[in-house]
């Protein structure tokens, strides 16, 4: 697979002019239970269905913040009624030889690019991109209504249960993470993986040299790791304990950790879930 440093010009940007994310904000529950370590709260209500929403980005590429805005204002604002949008930004390193290294960007994520472009019938990746529960891609062009419709698609598929249970911090450098993983029987015909995502949920860098030089960026729910977990074989359930490692001076305060199901062969999101910090 050729990694192209190809971008989408003005990626989007129409769409946040025209009010694609709508002006109501949702509130996501969380539990504030008191224990004897740090945890994360849950942030889904039942009610809510997951929609996976992957951003595929790097500081390196001036086409890239429009994109990054448009992940932040669906995070926040929530605006597809009874969906849950869980996103996540996945930086990529193909652009950190053309002036700026992104602090952010990974090997194993352009690798994970890569495989969708296989998936989809690609023969080139580009930034950014946006992949919705791992079969569809909000594209450059579209109008709101078709970026709604897409949504709106992934929320009406049937999905796993996927829960997240309490996640403990402990002492040390690095932090350790303890969580414990459950999912609802795997109704699909397909085997599927099972991933967990620690992600920063907030993160700002002053960009200082290439196509973003002496800009200010603002990214959220940064992946940190993905790390496949487990299989979930058709008909089965998945239920572990995952120990996640995070990096020396990673503030827990400032984490959310994602959980999702995929098809290991048309990369099709089957399950996902989110847990952000207790405040």
């Amino acid at each position: 697979m050729t990694m192209s440093r190809r971008s989408v010009p003005l990626f989007l940007s129409v769409l946040l002019l025209a009010g694609l994310v709508l002006p109501t904000v949702r509130a996501l529950g969380k539990s504030a239970q008191e224990t004897d370590s740090t945890t994360i709260a849950s942030a889904p209500t039942a009610e809510l269905h997951p929609v996976l929403i992957e951003l595929f980005t790097s500081e390196g590429c001036s086409s890239c913040p429009p994109a990054d805005m448009l992940v932040q204002k669906l995070d926040a604002r929530q605006p597809i009624p009874g969906a849950q949008l869980i996103v996540l930004s996945e930086h990529v390193t193909y652009w950190d030889h053309d002036g700026w290294k992104d602090p952010n960007s990974s090997p194993a994520l352009t690798d994970r690019q890569s495989a969708y472009e296989q998936a989809l019938g690609h023969n080139t990746a580009f930034t950014p991109q946006i992949i919705v529960d791992g079969t569809e891609e909000i594209r450059n062009g579209n109008t709101p209504q078709q970026v709604e419709d897409v949504l709106e698609k992934a929320k009406t598929a049937p999905k796993i249960p996927v829960r997240i249970g309490e996640l403990a911090v402990g002492s040390g450098n690095p932090l350790l993470l303890r969580v414990h993983i459950e999912t609802g029987e795997n109704f699909d015909t397909h085997n599927a993986e099972i991933y967990v995502a620690v992600a920063l949920d907030h993160v700002e860098s002053q960009v200082l040299h290439g196509e973003n030089g002496g800009k200010r960026l603002v990214h959220v729910a940064v992946v940190q790791e993905l790390t496949k977990v487990g299989k979930l074989p058709r008909g089965g359930k998945f239920a572990q304990d995952v120990d996640l490692k995070l990096k020396p001076g990673t503030d827990p305060k400032n984490l959310r950790l994602m959980a999702f199901v995929q098809e290991s062969g048309n990369r099709r999101v089957l399950g996902a879930a989110l847990r952000k910090p207790a405040i």
